[in-house]
């Protein structure tokens, strides 16, 4: 394969993962059909270009296509193409789920929604309401009493200062 072959398919390539990204699929498909054949299918690249495709035909409604695509990526010399081949065509021959109308919701499309309308429907949106707001705790009104309060000293300090004291001493003895 010539460079020249090489730096069109990455242009392709490239241009067809930009359109996929953007949700022009079928612009992606062209796009990347074209990178699939200006470039060697068993090599790396070619690989991940195929890969790419198959995602693209699945995207744009060309599921017979993907399958056919991913059986064959899923021989691919290279193993993680091969690998990614294999998880595609897992995927894609899954059965589809059926869902019930009650599972879904319905979003309205605002896309007619003429700004200049404004509110002209008489619909007004409630506000949030307000929280009440949390009493604050009131500070202690009583005073302490300090005679009351214990300060004999209980010794921690000096047992922890000691086993700290033993801890060096050995360190530094066995050391």
């Amino acid at each position: 394969m010539s460079s020249e072959n090489l730096e069109a398919a990455k242009v392709q390539y490239q241009t067809g993962k930009a359109a996929f990204e953007r949700g022009a699929y079928r612009q992606s498909v062209q796009c990347l059909e074209k990178a699939a054949s200006l470039v060697a299918r068993n090599t790396a690249f070619g690989g991940e270009v195929l890969v790419w495709l198959i995602t693209a035909y699945e995207a744009a409604g060309q599921r017979q296509e993907a399958i056919a695509l991913c059986e064959t990526v899923s021989r691919h010399p290279d193993y993680e193409t091969r690998k990614q081949g294999k998880r595609l065509l897992y995927i894609l021959k899954a059965p589809l789920l059926k869902t019930r109308p009650e599972w879904l919701s319905e979003i309205p499309d605002l896309a007619a929604l003429d700004e200049s309308e404004g509110n002209k429907g008489g619909t007004s949106y409630p506000t949030p309401a307000k929280r009440p707001s949390r009493p604050r705790p009131q500070p202690n009104p009583e005073p302490i009493d300090l005679s009351q309060v214990n300060t004999k000293d209980n010794a921690f300090i000096w047992v922890a200062l000691a086993a700290i004291a033993l801890t060096i001493g050995s360190l530094l003895w066995f050391s």
